[in-house]
């Protein structure tokens, strides 16, 4: 079994679960330093199998390239707005007003603690006149595979920042 993230080897016989940014995934000791460490799952207790009152439906739904988004929010995007609302001299509740969103909503953007969604950012930057959505290259993922398993892991792929 391997880490995730880096890819080194992890004993399967006892793998570490770590939360890393919202995702739990199987990780070396060093990478679960990275995030916080997830107790195993409790084993099922077998019982008889009841009939379910709900009939279980699947999706079966595939998904292709163009359902990956093309634009994503820009890095530093709670300066970005603020600073862009402090130049046209607007108090929060001001800008509030001008894109009908509670004053709550707009300090979380600018403190960082809400992340807008689409819809939100796009009435932010029709109010601020700035841009919060760049452009998203399509990346080939087969350019990132691990040199020592031959294997594409998370940790090939993306930058990771330190706090």
């Amino acid at each position: 079994m391997e880490c995730e993230i880096c890819g080194k080897e992890v004993p399967e016989h006892n793998p570490i679960r770590a939360k890393i940014e919202g995702s739990v995934m199987v990780v070396c000791k060093e990478c679960s330093k990275l995030g916080k460490i997830q107790k195993a799952p409790p084993k099922p207790k077998f019982r008889k199998q009841e009939k379910s009152k709900r009939p279980t439906t699947t999706r079966n739904k595939s998904y292709s390239r163009n359902d990956e988004p093309s634009e994503e929010l820009i890095e530093d995007f709670e300066i970005t707005v603020r600073r862009a609302r402090e130049a046209k001299d607007w108090s929060r509740e001001d800008l509030g007003k001008k894109i009908n969103e509670r004053v709550s909503v707009i300090s979380r953007i600018e403190t960082g603690k809400m992340t807008p969604d689409v819809k939100l950012t796009k009435k932010l930057e029709k109010a601020l006149n700035i841009k919060l959505l760049e452009k998203v290259d399509n990346v080939d993922l087969n350019q990132f595979v691990n040199s020592s398993s031959g294997e594409r892991t998370l940790g090939n792929i993306m930058k990771i920042k330190r706090k």
